[in-house]
């Protein structure tokens, strides 16, 4: 079984907060994906940046992870998304400020993976996701 790696982990890594190895100790020798979902949050977060030399940093970091194995984003990736969405929706726990999430916990259960992330909020209450806390 894989891992898709939600972006808050990512952006830890890249910060010092995590080490890679902290990462892999998790993972082991399972494969580890990225999202189109990841390099869209990533690529707003180094535009938006006030000062030249973080957006720098930001775009390099970027390019480092690109070079991670990407699930696609699919017809089956939205239907999935679009029953979460449903299922939240008439729990009365709601989606439109969770987007992004969907889209990646839609993407997990898709490809049958686990979703590492340090954000379990934001994910535990999507039917289905297989959660994984580092």
């Amino acid at each position: 079984m894989g891992y898709l790696i939600d972006t808050c982990v990512w952006i830890d890594v890249e910060q010092g907060r995590l080490a890679p190895a902290d990462v892999a100790a998790v993972t082991g020798d399972s494969p580890v994906f990225m999202s189109p979902v990841t390099i869209t949050e990533l690529k707003f977060g180094a535009e938006v940046a006030r000062e030249e030399d973080v957006r720098q940093k930001r775009l390099a970091a970027l390019q480092r992870l690109r070079r991670k194995p990407m699930l696609p984003i699919d017809g089956d990736t939205g239907e999935i998304f679009g029953r979460l969405a449903a299922s939240l929706k008439a729990a009365g726990r709601g989606h439109r400020y969770r987007v992004q999430d969907l889209w990646l916990a839609s993407q997990a259960i898709q490809w049958g993976y686990r979703l590492l992330t340090r954000n379990g909020r934001d994910f535990q209450d999507i039917p289905g996701l297989e959660l994984v806390l580092i």
